[in-house]
């Protein structure tokens, strides 16, 4: 059981939640939170007093005055009228983070909204209910508008839901379990959609993905450079120590273990003097990446325990302040980050993709077939890997340089990190690609070598490998054994047989 606070979630109890179906609770101490934060809206409301989104109009409309008997109404329209997403849905995944982190931060207790809103939340997290909410029309500031009114129709009993596997209408699914629809009073409507949860529930599931990748592309590149004879003085750690970045070092250590007792491996000057720079230089390049993760992991972790709805309220509703802590911009820049450095996973993996299956590059059969000329081998998969690379580079064109002004000038400068999100989300998705032609090549490359040679973590990684798809004999249809690996490299097994094993 996840115990929420509003302060204190984590990256493990957040994939625990979304990848172990693990049920959350609220503390008793967040809610009494709530509860105080609540009769101070509804003392502001019997008072007449005139605060933004709670007896006011939103956006440009802030100076309109809504009486009290109006307030539950102006709720109602503010979801109904933003809720224009459009396009695909998000993944379940993402919609059951938004739903968690939403929920996290209401309870702390700024937002002024009742408990039954945050239950209704967590009822829906622990029943495995997940509302349809459209991928796009999030300028990522005044929060992630659209994406989020979509999540809060289905807590009035609107919009639909997945459950059971099926996209269905809300009002069905709540019928057959006996779920009432819940009425939005004041504020709660405003504080359900001000919020950047569904840019950081895309990032904390794009982070969770490229963080088990990159520790794949290490084992993936060890194989590798086992099979190009590749040249482990390279990794030496005290080129690494010199240098002085501890991701690098760490990268470098790893490969060490990774290659150690390998007799495929060679020695500086014993083959060659130097190997090429995506063979050489796999410590400094991943270990970057690393650095960018950490950077994007250190960001998601604050925004996940973040009060990011407006107004806030304080002091028992003394001092309620508009300000823009709605404004996506810190994880805008950190999920443009992510989306670069794992562009360059990809980049440098394609170049050894090329080092394998290129004749000019090894001692190998041309692009890896055992009778090239009649058969084509593992050239075209060369030309996939180049395509997804490609695309990825349009994609890791920063969404956070562009602002749109909104709501007629009011919101003049805005984020599009939910853009940056997806655009991350989507680049993560070609480097498992990328990096499952990089396994089948170096797998299919072993065959020319002798097999017994191989370090032991790496004949594990080939074995395994193998398992899933067989080794090349002639042509056939490459794509499906492509699809195979990349889905294994989604797959738990990883982290149990070659990733814990190892100081990552």
């Amino acid at each position: 059981m996840v115990i929420l606070d509003g302060e204190h979630l984590t990256f493990d109890q957040v994939e625990k939640v979304l990848n172990d179906g693990e049920m959350i609770k609220a503390s008793e101490e967040s809610m009494a939170r709530v509860v105080k934060s609540r009769e101070a809206v509804e003392k502001i409301v019997n008072e007449g007093r005139v605060i933004y989104g709670i007896t006011t109009g939103f956006g440009k409309l802030s100076d309109v005055y809504i009486p009290s008997e109006d307030v539950e109404d102006l709720q109602i329209n503010l979801i109904r009228s933003h809720a224009c997403g459009v396009g695909d849905p998000f993944p379940e995944k993402v919609s059951r983070a938004m739903m968690l982190l939403r929920a996290n931060a209401l309870l702390k207790g700024f937002s002024g909204v009742r408990p039954v809103l945050i239950e209704r939340l967590i009822e829906l997290v622990n029943s495995n209910i997940h509302p349809v909410i459209p991928q796009q029309g999030s300028l990522g500031a005044s929060g992630d508008l659209a994406p989020l009114s979509h999540l809060a129709l289905v807590l009035v009993g609107e919009g639909e839901v997945f459950y059971k596997g099926e996209r269905q209408p809300t009002e069905k699914v709540y019928q057959r379990l006996g779920i009432f629809p819940l009425t939005l009073t004041a504020k709660e409507g405003l504080a359900l959609i001000n919020g950047t949860q569904a840019m950081t529930a895309q990032g904390v599931v794009a982070v969770m993905e490229a963080i088990q990748l990159a520790k794949q592309s290490e084992a993936i590149s060890a194989l590798t450079i086992e099979a190009l004879n590749g040249i482990v003085t390279a990794f030496d750690e005290s080129v690494h120590k010199a240098r002085g970045y501890q991701e690098q070092i760490d990268v470098a250590a790893r490969l060490r273990e990774y290659l150690s007792g390998s007799s495929l491996v060679t020695e500086q000057g014993e083959l060659r003097v130097q190997d090429a720079y995506s063979l050489r230089c796999i410590p400094q390049v991943h270990g970057a990446t690393w650095q960018a993760l950490n950077y994007v992991i250190e960001k998601l972790q604050i925004e996940m325990n973040a009060a990011t709805d407006n107004p806030l309220i304080f002091d028992d509703g003394d001092k309620v302040i508009s300000g823009g802590n709605f404004h996506g911009q810190p994880i805008a820049l950190a999920m443009d980050f992510l989306g670069i450095a794992m562009a360059e996973v990809a980049n440098i993996s394609e170049r050894r993709i090329e080092r394998l299956v290129n004749p000019q590059l090894n001692d190998l059969p041309p692009f890896l077939s055992k009778n090239s000329g009649l058969e084509s081998g593992a050239m075209i998969l060369q030309y996939a890997a180049a395509s997804l690379v490609s695309e990825n580079k349009t994609l890791a064109h920063p969404a956070s340089v562009d602002s749109i002004p909104s709501s007629a000038n009011q919101e003049d400068h805005v984020s599009m990190g939910t853009i940056g999100s997806r655009h991350a989300y989507q680049i993560i998705q070609n480097v498992r690609r990328v990096l499952a032609i990089e396994l089948f090549c170096a797998m299919q490359a072993l065959e020319f070598r002798d097999k017994d040679k191989m370090a032991e973590r790496t004949k594990a990684v080939y074995l395994k490998g193998r398992e899933q798809v067989p080794a090349v004999e002639h042509d056939r249809v490459f794509s499906k054994d492509i699809e195979k690996l990349a889905g294994w490299l989604l797959t738990n097994e990883w982290k149990q047989l070659f990733l814990e094993s190892l100081k990552l």
